[in-house]
């Protein structure tokens, strides 16, 4: 079952975001899933400012495909200074692709 993954970060910053992304790809940047090593089973992703912080959005495959992931993401989210950020998780009931 296919998954909604948001993380609001409070605080957070387009610099905040790039510095992850970069940590995540070597520095090679990510405009297609395939740039992001170890996120199999990711079908989407967007990010953008909200009041006060950043909102990111994701669809994975599965919980199992979202949780792999989370063990390399959360170190490098902590360190940015937001690791007592959780998830909001909620089952998708219509995924769209082109």
């Amino acid at each position: 079952m296919a998954i909604i993954v948001t993380f609001e970060l409070q605080g957070a910053t387009q610099d905040v975001y790039d510095a992850c992304i970069d940590r995540l790809t070597g520095g090679r940047g990510f405009s297609a899933v395939a740039d992001l090593p170890g996120a199999n089973g990711l079908i989407s992703h967007a990010a953008g400012p909200v009041d006060g912080g950043w909102r990111v959005t994701d669809v994975w495959e599965s919980p199992e495909a979202f949780e792999s992931f989370a063990a390399t993401l959360a170190p490098i989210v902590s360190d940015l200074g937001f690791g007592h950020v959780q998830p909001q998780v909620t089952p998708a009931h219509n995924v769209v692709t082109h």
